[in-house]
Order: C-alpha cells, then sequence, then structure tokens
C-alpha cells in the first residue's frame, strides 16, 4: 500500500469551507502542520481569529474528511488561535499593547450602536481574545452604565490611566471621569482631543482587539478616527429602516473614503418577537440590511431581534451577552464575533511591531 501524503490530505481538507472565512483551511493559510506517521494523521489548524466555542465543530469537520482518505486509520485535530496585528492607514502607526482596533459605527443614533459595540466586545473575549472597549461617544457616554461600572480610573504615573475592567474585558469612557448628569458643552476640537487622550493615554494590557463605540454621524470624531486612528476595520451598524439604511450608506461611504475596510453590517432590530405570544414582526421594515450588503458587497454580519432583555439588561449594567452567554440572542453576538473577526484575519498582516526604532546620534 502507497504512503499517506501530505498533499493527499491537504487536498482532503480542502473539501471542508470554514463558515465564518468563507474558504477552506488550507486556502486561508490556517494549517500550520501535518504529520504521518503510517497510518495516523495530526493536523494542526491554527485560526486567525477567537471561536473558542466552535473549535470542536472545526475539529470534527477536519476529522471526517482526512479520515476518508484511503490508508487513513486515525486523525487527530488540534485547532488553536493565534491573533495578529493587521494593516490600517497609511502613514500611522498602530498602538502601544493593541493588535487590532475595530471600530463600530452608524449614520444615525438609535439604531442600537453602543448595544452592539459592548456585546461585541465581550463576544470577543468568551471567544478567547483580550478584548478593550473605548468609548468615543464624548457627548454622550453610555458604556459605564451599560458595563455597571462606577467609580474613577486610577493613575499610577499622574499622566496616564488604567482601564476600568468589568466581565473580563477592559474599558475607558469620558463617562468614567465626570459626573453622569454632566453636560459636556464642548467645541470640536475639544472632543477630538479628548478622544485622542482617551485612546492614547490609557495603559491597555496586551489587547487582542479595540473595539470603539463611536458616537453616531459622519462629523469631526469620525474624521479624527479615521486621520489619526490606526483602525483595521469597521463595523456598520443599522436598522431595517429606509431613513436609517440611507445614514448608514453614509458611514459605509465614510469609510471607504478613508481607506478603512468595512468589515460588515449589523442590522439590529430585524424582528419584534411578541414577550406574550411569540408572534414575529418586521415593524422597522425588512431586507434593509441584506440589500445593503449586496449592493456594496460587505458581508451581513448578523440580525438582532427587538428584544426587551436587550434592553433591560444593558440598562442593568449586565448586557446581554455577559448576562446570558448561551442564550439565543448571545449565540448571534458571538457569531458576529467570529464573523467580524474571521473578516479581519484575512486581511494584510501589520509589520510596524517588527520594524527596530532607527535613532540618529551625535557622536
Amino acid at each position: 500500500m502507497a504512503d499517506i501524503t501530505k498533499e493527499q490530505i491537504e487536498e482532503a481538507v480542502k473539501g471542508y469551507v470554514e463558515p465564518h472565512l468563507h474558504k477552506d483551511l488550507v486556502t486561508a493559510k490556517s494549517i500550520k502542520g501535518i504529520d504521518i506517521e503510517g497510518g495516523k494523521v495530526r493536523v494542526h489548524v491554527m485560526l486567525g481569529f477567537p471561536a473558542e466555542s466552535v473549535h470542536d465543530q472545526i475539529e470534527a469537520a477536519v476529522k471526517e474528511k482526512v479520515e476518508a482518505v484511503a490508508g487513513v486509520t486515525s486523525c487527530e485535530v488540534v485547532v488553536d488561535t493565534k491573533v495578529v496585528a493587521h494593516s490600517v492607514q497609511k502613514a500611522l502607526k498602530p498602538i502601544d499593547n493593541v493588535k487590532n482596533i475595530i471600530a463600530v459605527a452608524s449614520g444615525k443614533g438609535g439604531v442600537g450602536k453602543s448595544t452592539t459595540a459592548v456585546n461585541l466586545a465581550l463576544a470577543l473575549s468568551l471567544e478567547g481574545a483580550k478584548v478593550g472597549l473605548l468609548d468615543a461617544d464624548i457627548y454622550g457616554p453610555s458604556q459605564p452604565r451599560m458595563l455597571g461600572i462606577t467609580g474613577k480610573p486610577e493613575s499610577l504615573d499622574g499622566r496616564t490611566l488604567q482601564p476600568m475592567e468589568a466581565h473580563g474585558i477592559q474599558a475607558m469612557s469620558i463617562g468614567f471621569l465626570i459626573d453622569e448628569e454632566t453636560p459636556m458643552i464642548w467645541r470640536g476640537p475639544m472632543v477630538t482631543q479628548a478622544l485622542e487622550q482617551l485612546l492614547n493615554d490609557t495603559n491597555w494590557s496586551e489587547l487582542d482587539y479595540l473595539v470603539i463605540d463611536l458616537p453616531p454621524g459622519t462629523g469631526d470624531t469620525q474624521l479624527t478616527l479615521a486621520q489619526k486612528v490606526p483602525v483595521a476595520g469597521a463595523v456598520i451598524v443599522t436598522t431595517p429602516q429606509d431613513i436609517a439604511l440611507l445614514d448608514a450608506r453614509k458611514g459605509l461611504k465614510m469609510f471607504e473614503k478613508v481607506e478603512v475596510p468595512v468589515l460588515g453590517i449589523v442590522e439590529n432590530m430585524s424582528i419584534h418577537i411578541c414577550s406574550n405570544c411569540g408572534h414575529e414582526e418586521s415593524i422597522f421594515g425588512q431586507g434593509g440590511g441584506k440589500s445593503m450588503s449586496d449592493q456594496y458587497s460587505v458581508e451581513l454580519l448578523g440580525q438582532l431581534p427587538l428584544d426587551i432583555r436587550i434592553r433591560e439588561e444593558t440598562d442593568g449594567g449586565k448586557p446581554t451577552v455577559a448576562a446570558e452567554p448561551e442564550s439565543r440572542i448571545s449565540q448571534i453576538y458571538r457569531e458576529i464575533a467570529r464573523k467580524t473577526s474571521a473578516k479581519l484575519s484575512l486581511q494584510a498582516k501589520s509589520y510596524a511591531a517588527k520594524f527596530p526604532n532607527i535613532v540618529i546620534q551625535n557622536n
């Protein structure tokens, strides 16, 4: 009997298309090792995105494909994750201790962007990543309430701030520094300076992802983010309503213009499920996110229902993904997190950290 070859195993693995990457693991460069000993095969899969909840499914799928190869008696599959830094806008350098920044944006207010941002951050953390959340809404910071954080951040050196922590993620917001009822009566330049300080003067600790919850619209804060903050990708949040989609398109176009890749669209409040009778109704219209996704060739990452629990849990300081990690709604958020980070993992890597700093000295 002829020996089993590595090429045979690779060809077999190619028969499985990983659903988050939309391509097979060989093409996605996720196969890091194939060991063959007689009829025993060991395959090492290294994903570029956090997906702990589906490791078993990937192992089973690869094992099934490999064990179908003639001569293979058993197959062991090991799945790991290694998140690396990905390229950002030209002329910008990544922030220390932050591998990737994901901006969560919306064209207009009231579409559930902050709720999506906090649950996305929590879902990435549950899937195995180290995650931070920056509340960039200076005028209306909502993350302190949503995360249930009280108190003020510490400064160990008098210049920088230690991030606050809740539910396993690091967080920073102007809301930690001011009273909840104090209005921020600031002009644009002060707001953009505050955003830069919150981002750069926080001692983030070895983050795989920093999720930035942007204020709605396409104004000063968004422009600062595009020009001065090294963003690896953006997520657009909308509802199926025509007027929300109109504004969401503007947000998408803005990121295109400033060369920030749009990783996908999240359609919030897709369907209302009556808490009494279970009747489902598309009260904000339907199909909007899908048509926008088709029109701009951007992935529809997920559709979330209009559900009273999402509102109650975020208002109570324990968002759905933290309060009910195994619930149906949390599963949707976790799928959105896996799809978002998988899309990002396919982008070009950043090699900025590998380049030494060049210092010119006069001797």
